[in-house]
């Protein structure tokens, strides 16, 4: 017989009196004392439009990712609003790294970011009252309205409210903090899922997946994301020849809006989500429409209910627990660290502004944009090696060996620059050593793909207990929004200022963010994150915060 509103509340107080975790079919770690359960289901044609919609998200963020440092390098783009920047170009050749050193060219790209981290700190509150479907049809609707303004815009304001629409539509698609549950989000799958689960779009992939597809289709966020990337680069590309092109460009973002918004309008909303705002009914027919007639629901419902109370408890307080307990220690650590480093590795600035910086070493317009298209398909194939290379040789190896590899790129493109353009940015550079650095800087984004860019969303998502997983997730990522915007607001006037040494102070974080993940990072392939408590008790230094005795207490992961 189905459940009642009243049963399910029942089914919610089961979890208090239970040990252990558990993962349940849809992807949450409830309390359990027994081995996780697999409550059947296939992949139905629900589920895989429902992910494909919701994967789309990532796809349209990895546009706006990579359309603005082409549209930026473009010259009509430049002559309409900053014209000040042609005149630099074709009158002070004798400094070539500060031929695009403007605050208001930068903010045109930056602003999304303070904008998404804005949004972010409501759109959780909005997801609670509203569920994640309504979230995502906000989100597609501020895309559109985003890509339109900045593409009709003929001022630099209309271009910063545009982005800014597009930052909000980033803030509710790929908010920081969207329920209690959604940090408590893991794949079944770990070689393909990169675990972001602080955000709409794959919380929607990671909850209505059934276990065995589960990391393969959560993994298609993040190679959206890239191929977005890839495709704003080539549209830039195919349009820089005509005065209008800067238009088409960045209007294409609100056009791919269309698909994510029509799409949202027939999603199912994800049971998780149902179940918080107490729509059991509703939960159990979502369930039973993309699970398929084979699948045990209420077995399933059941585990939800305890999920939902288990992570609304876990909330409480979380920020408190993880900065002033000490057996908290290294999740505030590398809460904190792991977004820091993250962001200095470079690469996400380049990923910005890899055309203006190719133009800066000599390369004309269009072989600027191919440039960047190049490194964005270089971008796309380390991620699609990741998911090969992740479980097979751990996170410390491939830490290592990426870091390495950045060093050495970063550091010989800081020579090549020093050596070719000058130190004062006098001289133009000889087109063989341009390729050089177009080389170098492939290489450099290669060994980030496969090492930092996935790396960078599992760690967190595996070492967090699940009592401060909202807390550490949150920080997790709004320190990277944050280190985001400062970057992509400062790294042209550091260009100008700190010229070919830019990249040697990118090398120098790099080597320093090698060495703390050899000394502090424990090892976590292979461990499962009901043990996951274990490693810090075995660690050289973190044993000293974590004790047996506050064992049980970490190990809730």
């Amino acid at each position: 017989m189905p459940a009642s509103e009243e049963e399910l509340s029942n089914w919610k107080g089961l979890s208090r009196c239970r040990r252990g975790t558990n993962r349940m079919a849809g992807g949450v770690i409830v309390p359990s004392d027994g081995p996780a359960a697999d409550h059947g289901g296939s992949l139905t044609l629900s589920v895989f439009m429902t992910c494909l919609v919701a994967a789309s998200g990532g796809l349209i963020f990895g546009y706006d990712i990579g359309i603005s440092g082409g549209v930026s390098e473009m010259e009509p783009f430049l002559r309409r609003f900053f014209p000040r920047v042609l005149e630099r170009m074709a009158s002070a050749r004798g400094n070539e790294y500060c031929l695009y050193d403007s605050q208001t060219l930068t903010a045109f790209t930056s602003s999304l970011y303070v904008a998404g981290l804005l949004a972010s700190l409501v759109a959780s509150r909005v997801t609670r009252a509203m569920g994640r479907q309504a979230v995502m049809l906000m989100g597609g609707a501020l895309f559109f309205a985003g890509g339109a303004v900045t593409g009709a815009a003929v001022n630099i304001a209309m271009l910063v409210v545009g982005r800014m629409l597009l930052g909000f539509g980033v803030g509710f698609t790929n908010q920081v903090s969207l329920s209690p549950l959604s940090r408590t989000i893991r794949s079944s799958a770990p070689a393909a899922s990169l675990e972001t689960t602080h955000q709409a779009a794959p919380l929607f992939l990671a909850e209505m997946a059934p276990p065995r597809w589960r990391g393969s289709l959560t993994a298609g966020y993040q190679f959206f994301l890239a191929l977005g990337v890839l495709i704003a680069n080539l549209v830039n590309y195919a349009t820089a020849h005509a005065s209008w092109g800067w238009r088409v460009s960045l209007g294409l973002a609100g056009a791919s809006a269309v698909a994510i918004f029509v799409g949202a309008l027939f999603l199912t909303d994800t049971p998780s989500s149902l179940v918080m705002r107490g729509r059991a009914d509703g939960a159990r027919a979502a369930l039973l429409r993309v699970r398929g007639p084979d699948a045990d629901v209420e077995a399933e419902l059941r585990d939800i209910a305890k999920a939902v109370e288990a992570a609304r408890r876990g909330e409480d307080g979380a920020f408190r627990r993880m900065a002033t307990r000490r057996e908290y220690r290294p999740h505030l650590v590398l809460a904190v660290a792991v977004p820091m480093f993250f962001q200095l590795t470079g690469v996400i600035v380049l990923a910005f502004f890899a055309p203006l910086v190719f133009r800066t070493v000599g390369f004309g317009s269009r072989a600027a944009l191919m440039g960047a298209v190049v490194l964005g398909a270089v971008n796309l194939g380390s991620l699609v090696l990741s998911t090969f290379v992740i479980d097979r040789y751990g996170r410390k190896v491939l830490f290592m060996a990426g870091g390495v590899q950045m060093v050495v790129c970063q550091v010989a493109i800081a020579w090549i620059m020093g050596a070719k353009i000058g130190k004062g940015g006098e001289a133009a550079m000889a087109h063989p050593y341009a390729v050089a650095v177009l080389v170098f800087t492939c290489l450099h984004t290669a060994g980030f793909g496969w090492s930092w860019g996935p790396l960078g969303w599992v760690i967190p998502s595996e070492i967090f207990p699940v009592d401060i997983r909202s807390a550490g997730q949150a920080m997790n990522v709004s320190i990277g929004l944050c280190l985001t915007f400062v970057q992509t607001q400062s790294f042209l006037a550091m260009l100008c200022r700190f010229k070919y040494a830019t990249f040697a102070y990118y090398a120098a974080w790099v080597a320093v963010m090698t060495v703390f993940i050899a000394l502090f990072l424990p090892e976590t392939k292979g461990i499962p994150l009901e043990s996951m408590g274990t490693i810090w008790v075995k660690h050289w230094y973190w044993k000293r915060f974590v004790h047996d005795g506050k064992q049980s207490n970490v190990a809730l992961t």
